[in-house]
């Protein structure tokens, strides 16, 4: 197995062949003049004729005579373009980029061009081929109501080959649509592709190819009358959510310490880690995280195929199989269903963030926005690429050699390295419903403080004897509690009191919070637990709404109160919600105790049979019934309050005998 700085290529022979060296041999020279106009306008027949197709039913194309034949084509497109100033370039192509609706980053583009920065050309096509598969994927919307997720499908597709035309699609095929092409989207973006292997040449073909296409679909638009509409940009929320590592200028002089001395990075790649820290100190975020993110996949790559004793995956494999991606890298098996071993070497908490951070569906996705072009990046946040940085120093510090200890020292280092340790998933659906448990919790604590009228305003006939019916629920509640805390975990027992649950204080949201602390693995877990979550969380949001709707109606009645507004009946009703309220509020608490519990009690499950798995999902169904009637009859125009009590206590009785035969 190659050490880090033994690796002289992630590309397997094949594809390096392809990609470094095919399209170089040397050919018959073409005269620019033939592939595009003084004016700028392109000739596709010229370009379309250099793609050759295998005869078969299907009519493969053989990928590796067009990109012989594509390869004299590129060179003269270069020289070309080297040839021009960039006003001449904008002057030219600047109108034909219009329809990308990202014309400023195809005319930056053309400064990589000509720039020395050896990182310059990856991150030009990292960003120019993210741009053009969103484009395409606006001018498909055109003639569909849908759009592909892989760019490869969307470049097969039947709607762009009727715009553009099949043969101008299959050059772009060539170029970015198949395991078997040059492929140079999925190297890159992968990490597969070292900044030295990409020749510069296709990244200027590929920018008057974007020109030419919007020549292309200016006529179809003249002709059809169609119009081209884009999709608004993905913007990344919940960013609070996202703080997981503290934001630490000095923190990138550590960064660039570690990269030196890491056995994470891979000695070829070091340019990209470089260039990734040099774009945050210029504050180009989107560029730090473009660059960076493959990076962390290439690296994983490198310490999955160590973990699990598979050389072979290292490099990019042929079309016959499938790439080590992220997807395989962070998966529970390997491809061979064994164990994969990467997460026993990076541990919980470190997984956890890089599923968060990538694959939860709930989460940000960082790379999948920005690989298929849905982010704006004029506007990237600043604390994703700090997050997303901070993250490769935690990963760059576990495979540094002993021998570096001024590094391990560093504090900065060690907070960042703290928080990681520290971590919880927030996107994964546990993680989710432990944020709507707690934030549900903070909600019924302020039920402590609702105003209620003055004492000597209320009428002993007015008031309604809710006694006999709080007591019978309290000790309903109580039975319910003993019954839970005998399942808590072995820590929490001795600080939940049943007492807390009808007393003003905050102990018991305190206990909820201390339970929710202590972690739970949301890696890899079996889909009845997925259930069961789903099932808690839709039971939290219910009482989240009822929690609101109380506390919405309950200062409203008490200002018309407090103003003699409310008629002799509206009185009555309000008087008879301040008893439900008392009735309902333990309830309400021992409902999220009752969903702290469950949440970690869904993983034994997997062992029970199927009665009995669906036994517990009819009792969970039968909590988000009352919850959801609770809702209804708590709604301001409902005024249900007397069948509250009712219901409450009819519910009260059906949870008590399920939990406590448990």
């Amino acid at each position: 197995m190659p050490t880090a700085s033994e690796v002289s290529s992630c590309l397997s022979p094949d594809v390096h062949y392809m990609v470094c060296k095919l399209g170089l041999e040397e050919g018959e020279r073409t005269d620019i003049g033939n592939i595009v106009s003084p004016t700028g306008i392109v000739s596709w027949d010229v370009i379309t004729a250099c793609i050759d197709f295998i005869q078969t039913e299907d009519c493969t194309i053989d990928y590796v005579k067009s990109v012989r034949l594509l390869g004299p084509v590129c060179e003269a497109v270069h020289l070309n373009l080297l040839s021009v100033t960039p006003d001449q370039f904008e002057n030219l192509y600047g109108f034909w980029f219009e329809w990308t609706n990202n014309k400023k980053l195809f005319l930056e583009g053309f400064y990589l061009v000509t720039s020395s920065e050896i990182t310059s050309v990856a991150l030009g096509l990292m960003k120019l081929t993210s741009c053009l598969e969103r484009a395409l994927g606006d001018v498909h919307l055109m003639r569909s109501k849908e759009c592909p997720f892989l760019f490869r499908d969307l470049l097969l597709s039947e709607e762009l080959a009727l715009i553009f035309g099949q043969s101008v699609m299959a050059v772009l095929c060539v170029f970015l649509g198949s395991p078997r092409s040059l492929n140079l989207r999925n190297i890159l973006w992968h990490g597969f592709a070292s900044p030295q292997e990409i020749p510069l040449k296709y990244f200027s073909m590929l920018l008057l190819l974007t020109a030419g296409l919007g020549q292309l679909l200016q006529e179809t638009i003249y002709q059809t009358e169609c119009m081209l509409l884009h999709r608004a940009p993905f913007i990344f929320t919940q960013l609070d959510e996202l703080l997981v590592f503290p934001d630490q200028e000095g923190i990138l002089s550590v960064g660039e310490d570690l990269i030196s001395k890491s056995d994470f990075v891979l000695e070829i790649m070091l340019p990209f880690w470089t260039a990734g820290i040099t774009a945050f100190r210029q504050k180009r975020y989107a560029d730090c995280v473009i660059l960076i993110l493959p990076q962390l996949e290439a690296s994983l790559r490198w310490v999955y195929t160590k973990a699990n004793n598979c050389p072979d995956r290292l490099l990019t494999a042929e079309s016959s199989t499938l790439y080590t991606t992220f997807d395989q890298i962070l998966a529970k098996n390997t491809n061979n269903e064994e164990i994969n071993h990467i997460p026993l070497m990076l541990g919980d908490p470190i997984m956890e963030i890089l599923w968060d951070f990538l694959n939860n569906q709930e989460g940000p996705r960082i790379r999948d926005h920005l690989s298929h072009g849905e982010v704006d990046l004029n506007v990237f946040p600043r604390v994703i690429a700090n997050q997303v940085l901070c993250l490769s120093l935690v990963l760059l510090h576990k495979f540094i050699g002993k021998q570096h200890t001024t590094t391990k020292d560093n504090e900065l280092l060690g907070e960042t390295l703290n928080s990681a340790q520290c971590y919880r998933s927030r996107f994964h659906p546990i993680g989710k419903l432990r944020k709507q448990v707690l934030e549900c919790t903070r909600n019924l604590q302020m039920w402590i403080n609702l105003p209620v009228p003055p004492q000597d305003q209320v009428q002993d006939n007015t008031r309604l004897d809710s006694t006999v019916e709080s007591n019978a629920s309290n000790i309903l509640v109580k039975a319910i509690f003993s019954s839970l805390q005998s399942q808590l975990p072995v820590q929490c027992m001795e600080t939940v009191v049943p007492e807390d649950y009808f007393q003003s204080g905050n102990t018991w949201s305190q206990v909820l919070k201390e339970i929710w602390n202590l972690h739970i693995s949301t890696l890899y877990c079996p889909r009845i637990v997925i259930e069961v979550v789903s099932l808690l969380r839709k039971i939290t949001s219910q009482c989240q709404i009822v929690s609101e709707k109380v506390i919405s109606s309950s200062e409203s009645r008490y200002s018309q109160w407090m103003k003699k507004s409310l008629r002799s009946r509206q009185r009555l009703t309000y008087l008879r919600m301040l008893d439900s309220i008392q009735c309902i509020s333990p309830v309400m608490r021992v409902i999220l105790l009752l969903v702290t519990v469950e949440t970690r009690n869904a993983f034994a499950l997997c062992e029970k049979d199927d009665h009995e798995i669906q036994q517990h999902l009819k009792f969970l169904k039968a909590i988000l019934q009352y919850t959801e009637n609770l809702v209804t009859y708590t709604n301001p125009e409902k005024n249900k309050w007397t069948e509250t009590i009712s219901l409450t206590e009819m519910f009260l009785m059906k949870m008590k005998a399920f939990i406590c035969k448990q």
